[in-house]
């Protein structure tokens, strides 16, 4: 622990058997802390502001309000908190509210608890975690009508900004985009510091969720 206070994580999901199961596992890890539980959205409203946990990790298909509706309204009253979807969809249409919700994460509950920890304090440095089916889904959507060519918003990026953004998106960091793409390092954080200041964000999780709502990531 080195002194540092545990993660506070709230528990929202409307199956009890679920909520008790990620509560037990949460007790493995000493540097994570059960702040709460919550059985819908509005319950988890509710449970946050009371509870003021780090992370909230966030079922999606629940009564009274869902967990998308919950994220925006959170995120909103408590832009300091941080959100991870724990679901079993994984469609196209809910990985991409959950991410425009302002959530840090889109995992689903077949992850193992050692994936789900590491999410967890991911998500408190800022960084963003996909499960393979999301990043999937996203990169690779169900065809639907016909789309135009270029994407709605281009940021005006370069082709070698694209391709640092996509393997952003990939999960890589910038010694690992600088081997993919036999560059410097420096040449990486360059490229970086461009796609922030074209795409308007202050951060890579910004950028990675804003490419993936915007196509830009295909």
């Amino acid at each position: 622990m080195n002194g540092k206070a545990p993660i506070r994580v709230l528990v929202v999901d409307d199956h009890e058997v679920v909520r008790r199961g990620l509560s037990f596992a949460l007790a493995a890890h000493e540097d994570l802390l059960l702040a709460g539980e919550a059985a819908d959205g509005q319950e988890a409203l509710e449970a946050c502001a009371a509870a003021q946990p780090d992370v909230i990790l966030m079922d999606i298909q629940m009564p009274r309000m869902n967990g998308i509706e919950a994220a925006r309204l959170i995120r909103q009253q408590h832009p300091q908190v941080r959100i991870i979807a724990l679901t079993t969809f994984s469609d196209e249409e809910t990985v991409r509210d959950m991410l425009q919700a302002g959530c840090s994460g889109y995992l689903l509950k077949t992850t193992t608890m050692n994936e789900l920890a590491s999410a967890i304090r991911l998500a408190i440095s800022g960084q963003l975690t996909l499960s393979a089916e999301a990043v999937q889904t996203l990169l690779y959507p169900t065809p639907a009508a016909p789309q135009p060519a270029e994407p709605a918003v281009s940021f005006h990026l370069t082709e070698r900004e694209l391709e640092v953004l996509r393997w952003m998106v990939e999960g890589l960091n910038n010694a690992e985009i600088a081997a993919q793409l036999v560059v410097s390092r420096s040449t990486v954080k360059f490229h970086v510091s461009s796609i922030l200041a074209k795409m308007n964000v202050s951060s890579r999780v910004d950028a990675v969720r804003l490419a993936l709502q915007s196509g830009l990531a295909g």
